[in-house]
């Protein structure tokens, strides 16, 4: 946990560990998996202050499941409260689910981890290949045991309205499984379905983040802003966030838009390291370049043999990736005059994340949730063109999801207080 005087950069989530791996699996009674959906969804949704989730598209989740296939339900993964919207999805559609969760899930104490696994979760290790964990996958989806749900962004993006880079593992474990499957007898299928989870807020915005943006201007010594409007005041500490970590890194502020800033601060921190540990840079995305970086770095960290100076040095190479990550997930144009209040709120959710690891719950939350039609996973991939067909479809799926509930939302947005909510 960060100090009241951090500031982003100095603060990083304990995400990342330097204990020995082992493969947590799930558990799989039904019994525990009934109970807890029940006693632990209704604590999640008060927890998030979440007053509706309505279910779409439920019944094409029923078909898959009706003819025996080995499902993947692939959803956006926008907030913290995300695993709670999908137990109502579960739970309308008359089943239990599996669920791959990062390590660090099971490393906050044992009643959580003993709370996951009975609900469905099995470890995955990020920072290696994991092949425990790609195996129970490939066998639940072989075995059409249950639905599995994995988070193709492979992080919490606190950007409900921008999709982040889908990883590469949902692809390697879904053709695995329809090969097998494909060769089985009776053979059968693997199927994933698209799943997209909006969040409307309910409440009254300026009165809900005007607290914690009095916190950061009080950190960054600043008389409080609140003569300014809402908007102009999150893009002010924006800019002074960015600015300090630029003269850490950088030495001095830099000119052009704050989001070529960010890019170029991003290959500063990342570039130095990538020619140490890699050879040189890759082209892929920041998280895909982070979690290269992590996998060079940490195995020595891991044995425990390397001098406590060195060891030191890791870890400040590791925050350094964070930051670098974190700064990524700031979309660009995210926020405007004529952008959804909820953009604004998870700017400053964020804001107050990369100071304090934590962020503090704004509701009341509605939710709408679509299940997309499912796509049949062939068991070879084109070599045709570039890239993953299945991943690209699942990406256009998605963002087509998205795009139509947000459209819907905007439409139908009610007046709060009775009046339009505007930053």
């Amino acid at each position: 946990m960060a100090d009241a005087g951090k500031l982003p950069g100095d603060a990083m989530q304990e995400i990342v560990f330097d204990d020995k791996y082992e493969f947590i699996p799930p558990h799989r009674g039904n019994l525990w998996p009934w109970v807890l959906e029940r006693v632990v969804g209704w604590r999640l949704r008060r927890q998030f202050d979440i007053t509706a989730i309505e279910v779409r598209g439920v019944e094409r989740l029923k078909a898959s499941l009706e003819s025996g296939d080995g499902i993947i339900v692939a959803p956006n993964h926008c907030r913290p409260s995300d695993p709670a919207v999908l137990g109502e999805v579960a739970a309308q559609a008359g089943c239990h689910v599996f669920g791959m969760a990062s390590w660090n899930v099971f490393k906050v104490n044992a009643l959580q981890t003993f709370l996951v696994r009975r609900l469905g979760g099995f470890s995955i290790y990020r920072e290696g290949m994991d092949r425990a964990a790609l195996n129970c996958a490939i066998k639940i989806l072989v075995d059409a045991e249950r639905p599995l749900v994995v988070f193709p962004e492979g992080m919490i993006s606190r950007t409900n309205d921008h999709l982040n880079v889908l990883q590469n593992g949902v692809s390697l474990m879904a053709r695995t499984a329809a090969r097998k499957r494909a060769s089985a007898d009776p053979a059968g299928r693997v199927v994933v379905h698209p799943t997209a989870v909006k969040y409307r807020f309910d409440g009254e915005i300026e009165s809900s983040v005007s607290g914690v943006l009095g916190e950061i201007e009080a950190r960054l010594s600043w008389q409080p802003q609140s003569q300014r409007p809402l908007l102009e005041r999150v893009e002010r500490i924006g800019q002074a966030l960015l600015t300090l970590k630029e003269v850490e890194y950088l030495g001095t502020p830099q000119a052009g838009s704050i989001f070529d800033r960010r890019d170029r601060l991003i290959d500063s921190v990342l570039g130095p390291l990538e020619e140490e540990w890699c050879g040189g840079r890759c082209d892929e995305g920041v998280v895909a370049r982070v979690k290269r970086l992590r996998v060079e770095i940490l195995p020595d960290m891991v044995e425990q043999e390397l001098p406590e100076e060195e060891r030191q040095r890791r870890w400040r190479q590791l925050a350094d990736c964070y930051l670098a990550q974190q700064l990524s997930l700031y979309p660009t144009d995210y926020i405007g005059p004529d952008r959804p209040v909820e953009r604004i709120l998870e700017t400053v959710e964020r804001f107050e994340e990369d100071l304090t690891d934590v962020a503090s719950v704004h509701g009341p939350m509605a939710v709408l949730v679509e299940v997309g039609e499912a796509i049949e996973v062939s068991a070879e991939r084109s070599r045709d063109g570039d890239g993953d067909p299945l991943m690209q479809e699942l990406e256009t799926r998605l963002r087509q999801l998205i795009s139509g509930l947000a459209a819907e939302i905007e439409r139908t947005r009610l007046p709060v207080g009775g009046r339009e909510q505007s930053p």
